[in-house]
């Protein structure tokens, strides 16, 4: 019973991976469609969308069935509802990486579908360094990896402050910009909320190693 409990923890561990290999993907060619603007990304990504969307429900259906055949405990029981709240996470990181193709698409249709206020790629890049590192955390069963995530979660948290703060001002000074400063907000609000789940999945890592629950607390992050 325990070789075949550790064959599908490790067959577990190869489909989360494989999700969030998908959902790197998806973020990745979100920012290169924010950098390039070229509308072919744009269903790419969404397609893609539909493929994490489906991956999910196989991933869940495995922890479901793990859970049923071999009644895990301690540290396995942790690591199989970890994976099940990692694939939440990590299916609403490709609909918000959707969300912002979705975004793009209609900014493209603007009469100024030019107009660039804001450069995401540094943030974009802060953000997909979170979302590798907490998928690595969780390879490696690294809780200190995934500490690290969560104090990221900050400077992404302020990069968003900062844009919302900057086209406020824009939109005040000129009301022409205001339909492409809603289009740039609502990307950097997707970013941010990509950051805060990447900031869920080290959490839930944090739990798994160290069975300690950092959510919610002043200096978990």
């Amino acid at each position: 019973m325990a070789k075949h409990l550790q064959r599908d923890l490790d067959n577990l561990k190869r489909e989360i991976l494989a999700v969030g290999t998908l959902v790197e993907e998806a973020i990745g060619k979100s920012m290169r469609l924010l950098a390039e603007r070229d509308p072919a990304l744009i269903d790419e990504i969404i397609a893609g969308d539909q493929v994490i969307d489906q991956r999910e429900v196989e991933v869940e259906e495995e922890c479901l069935k793990v859970m049923a055949l071999h009644q895990p405990m301690a540290a396995d029981l942790r690591f199989v509802i970890a994976v099940l709240k990692v694939n939440n996470d990590l299916e609403r990181m490709g609909d918000l990486a959707s969300n912002i193709a979705r975004r793009t698409r209609h900014a493209l249709m603007q009469p100024q579908p030019d107009e660039r206020l804001v450069d995401f790629q540094e943030c974009g890049r802060k953000v997909l360094a979170m979302v590798h590192a907490s998928l690595e955390s969780l390879v490696h069963q690294d809780a200190d990896m995934a500490r690290g995530v969560c104090r990221l979660d900050e400077e992404v948290d302020e990069m968003h402050r900062a844009v919302y703060d900057m086209l406020k001002q824009r939109m005040r000074e000129d009301p022409d910009v205001v339909e492409a400063a809603v289009s740039a907000l609502t990307v950097s609000r997707s970013l941010e909320r990509i950051a805060d789940l990447a900031t869920n999945v080290a959490e839930d890592i944090v739990f798994m190693v160290d069975g300690e629950v950092i959510r919610h607390q002043a200096d978990g992050h």
